[in-house]
């Protein structure tokens, strides 16, 4: 892609104050969904097989589980669960972006407006802390269905869900829908202010040069947003596990715990401290092409919408 398209505004302040408000938000939240469908549809693979490596008991590898998943489900089971957040990555996006470009707005009028666009690196880790925290009301229910969906090794027909819908169904009626929410919140809150504050501080390395932030070359607004979203999964990883291991526990009487503490400790004991590290390295693989591929559909798809 050539280096003159618009520098993605999800990350940044770039925004055309001229064109009214709902126009803007809706190209916005359209860019993001079609963005963030192409993250789910690119990332899916790494992440069936991060979720069976951080709920397996034994000491199994990245490629174990794949060889194993290919050979007893066939290479379209590293989609299962796909449907949960296809379906509800328009409302995340919404919420996502809505939220963030509040606060980015909240923190320009106090810090007096004026042609200053560019907030303090404190003032964009809150702005993404608070993103995140809102985000993990639609991410807890949506990972869960996913992980139940993922972990089932059976044809459809003869397992416990037939569909992500029936699986949203089933948790919702026994009232375990939101399961992890906890660990969600603790993950996407901080972690969303790290991404927001890494890509920041990466762009004021171009502002000090002297390169206008529109000016950004589209790769390297690719390169700054893969090394924000690893930097995300470095400083997150456990807890997401802790997570995991919740949602793909026993839905009455769960075996781990109650609550990210009891979890946490049982884990440490039965498997040990590697086990908060378990799936580390697909992830991280996946951290890479997800977010260049959403980084790039984003700034594709603003373009379109020019």
């Amino acid at each position: 892609m050539s280096e003159d398209l618009t520098t993605p505004q999800v990350v940044d302040d770039i925004v055309d104050r001229k064109a009214p408000s709902f126009k803007r938000t809706a190209k916005d939240i359209t860019a993001g969904t079609v963005s963030g469908i192409a993250q789910v549809l690119v990332g899916q693979p790494f992440d069936i097989t991060k979720v069976r490596l951080q709920t397996a008991n034994g000491n199994s590898s990245a490629f174990q589980v794949v060889k194993s998943l290919i050979k007893n489900e066939g290479p379209l089971a590293f989609y299962k669960g796909t449907l949960a957040p296809l379906v509800g990555i328009g409302a995340c996006v919404s919420c996502q972006f809505g939220c963030n470009e509040a606060m980015k707005r909240y923190f320009h009028l106090r810090n007096g407006g004026g042609e200053n666009r560019t907030l303090t690196l404190p003032q964009y880790y809150m702005c993404g802390a608070v993103s995140g925290s809102a985000n993990a009301f639609l991410a807890t229910p949506i990972e869960h269905v996913r992980i139940r969906m993922q972990l089932q090794t059976k044809d459809l027909s003869a397992s416990e869900y037939t569909s992500s819908f029936d699986c949203f169904k089933k948790l919702l009626k026994k009232g375990v829908l939101m399961r992890g929410f906890t660990p969600t919140l603790m993950r996407t809150s901080h972690g969303f202010g790290m991404y927001f504050l890494t890509y920041e501080a990466l762009i004021n390395t171009q502002l000090h040069r002297g390169i206008q932030r529109e000016d950004v070359a589209t790769w390297k607004v690719c390169l700054f947003g893969a090394i924000s979203g690893a930097l995300f999964w470095a400083m997150t990883y456990p807890i997401d596990v802790v997570k995991s291991v919740m949602q793909a526990d026993k839905l009455h009487l769960p075996a781990h715990g109650n609550n990210v503490f009891e979890v946490a400790r049982t884990i440490y004991r039965t498997r040990g401290p590697s086990a908060f590290l378990k799936g580390f390295a697909p992830t991280m693989l996946r951290s890479l092409p997800v977010n260049g591929a959403t980084f790039a559909t984003f700034e594709l798809a603003m373009r379109v919408l020019a």
